[in-house]
């Protein structure tokens, strides 16, 4: 059972930054991705950021691209989100997920039925 830990959210003036953490422990097996995904107060959950471990693509949400980055640690066990220029926009819950089934098409790993794991989440506010 793999558990996903996520800190590092909180409350940020529009056009700041924050560094979102997962760390990850319990794997026995492989995993083939990992991703972020958020919510909105009153919205469905949606995507934000991926990695493909399999080709080492990396995706991410239209609304973020050259904005958010996916770094990661290998030695820690631990992917980061790096959000910049934040907008109000941005305001709500990330969550790390991680994904131990192989999809050939690893755009798949852009959508949430294709993760296994999921973490608590963390909350980021951007006010205006």
């Amino acid at each position: 059972q793999v558990q996903l830990v996520e800190s590092g959210g909180g409350l940020v003036q529009a056009g700041g930054s924050l560094r979102l953490s997962c760390a990850a422990s319990g794997r026995t097996a492989s995993n083939y991705a990992m991703g972020w995904f958020r919510q909105a107060p009153g919205k469905e959950r949606e995507f934000v950021a991926a990695i493909s471990w399999s080709d080492g693509n990396r995706y991410y949400a239209d609304s973020v691209k050259g904005r958010f980055t996916m770094p990661r640690d290998n030695a820690k066990n631990t992917v980061y989100l790096q959000l910049n220029s934040l907008k109000p926009e941005d305001t709500g819950v990330y969550y790390c997920a991680d994904s131990v089934t192989y999809w050939r098409d690893s755009s798949v790993y852009t959508t949430d039925h294709a993760y296994d794991y999921w973490g608590q989440g963390t909350q980021v506010t951007v006010s205006s």
